[in-house]
């Protein structure tokens, strides 16, 4: 279930933020636009998904240490109202596609 929740996000991601979703799969350093969007898929997999960040890492291709990054990352970065108001956004998408597997 772990690995098909990070795909389904990685496609809501691409969907959400304009990027082609091979470049959110692609492994190693990316350009900071597709990074950023793919540590937030990976802060709301672990926040609103509940996966834990090795099962996150699995599912992004990652390890757990990038995940954990990615976390204190946005949490860092949701300072910003604005910046928080598009993680809330990505974070009531993730409710609303998720909602049968996490019990809404």
């Amino acid at each position: 279930m772990a690995l098909d929740s990070c795909e389904c996000l990685i496609d809501i991601g691409s969907a959400l933020f304009s990027l082609p979703s091979k470049d959110l799969r692609k492994a190693g350093r990316s350009a900071l636009p597709v990074s950023r969007v793919r540590q937030i898929m990976m802060y709301v997999a672990h926040v609103v998904l509940k996966l834990s960040m090795m099962e996150v890492g699995r599912g992004f291709g990652r390890d757990r240490t990038t995940v954990l990054h990615a976390c204190q990352m946005i949490e860092d970065m949701r300072e910003d109202p604005d910046f928080d108001q598009l993680v809330l956004v990505v974070e009531r998408v993730a409710h609303a596609a998720f909602r049968d597997r996490i019990g809404l």
